[in-house]
C-alpha cells in the first residue's frame, strides 16, 4: 500500500523561515508548527498525528523539529511506526520503519539525546544571560499585563468573593496570571 508522503515543520518564533526546512521535496501535504519544540503540545503535530495513516511516509528536516525531548521524540516516533508510518529524517539520513536494527534504534537515541542536550544549553545560557543583564539593570523582566490600578481593583474583587474564571474574563488573562497577582499583591 502507498501512502502520501506529508512533511512536518517547525520553527521556534513566528519569525524565523520555515521553508528551507523541506523545499526541494515533492510531498502531498505539509503540518507546519510556528511553537517551541520543549513538548509535544502543538496543534499541527497533533492534526498531523491523526492525519498520518498506514503506509504514510512522515518526512521532517531533522530530529531535533520534530521533538528535543529524547522520551518524547521516541514516543512520537514509535506512534507513528506502529500505525504504519514511516519516518525520515533528511538531515540525519535516517529512516524508521518500526522493524528497525538495534543500530537504527542506538542512531535514534544518540541524536535525540544530542538535540536534549542542545535545548538544556540554550535554556542555560538564556539564564545566564538574564542574571547578567539584571546586574546591569538592564533586564527588569516582561512588563506587568495589568497596570498597578487594575491589579489593585483585581485583589479587590477577589477579596470580595468576585470567581477567578470571571476575573480572568473579564481582565482579559489566565486564571493563572490572576492567581499570580493575587501571591504577589496580597501580605502574607
Amino acid at each position: 500500500m502507498v501512502g502520501q508522503r506529508i512533511g512536518y515543520v517547525r520553527v521556534s518564533t513566528l519569525d524565523q523561515n520555515e521553508k528551507r526546512q523541506l523545499e526541494s521535496l515533492v510531498l502531498d501535504r505539509v503540518f507546519t508548527d510556528k511553537a517551541s519544540g520543549k513538548d509535544t503540545a502543538r496543534p499541527q503535530l497533533a492534526e498531523l498525528l491523526r492525519f498520518a495513516r498506514d503506509g504514510d511516509t512522515l518526512v521532517v528536516h531533522s530530529m531535533d523539529r520534530l521533538a528535543r525531548n529524547l522520551d518524547d521524540l521516541h514516543a512520537l516516533v514509535q506512534g507513528l511506526t506502529r500505525k504504519g508510518v514511516r519516518v525520515e529524517f533528511v538531515k540525519e539520513s535516517l529512516v524508521f520503519t518500526g522493524e528497525d536494527s538495534p543500530m537504527a534504534k542506538l542512531m535514534l537515541s544518540v541524536m535525540g539525546a544530542f538535540a536534549e542536550f542542545e535545548r538544556s544549553l540554550i535554556r542555560e545560557r538564556q539564564r545566564e544571560g538574564i542574571a547578567l543583564a539584571k546586574q546591569r539593570g538592564a533586564y527588569k523582566g516582561r512588563k506587568k499585563t495589568l497596570t498597578p490600578d487594575r491589579a489593585a481593583d483585581l485583589v479587590q474583587r477577589a477579596a470580595a468573593g468576585v470567581p477567578k474564571a470571571a476575573l480572568a474574563r473579564d481582565y482579559g488573562i489566565s486564571r493563572e496570571t490572576v492567581y499570580q497577582y493575587l501571591r504577589h499583591t496580597v501580605p502574607e
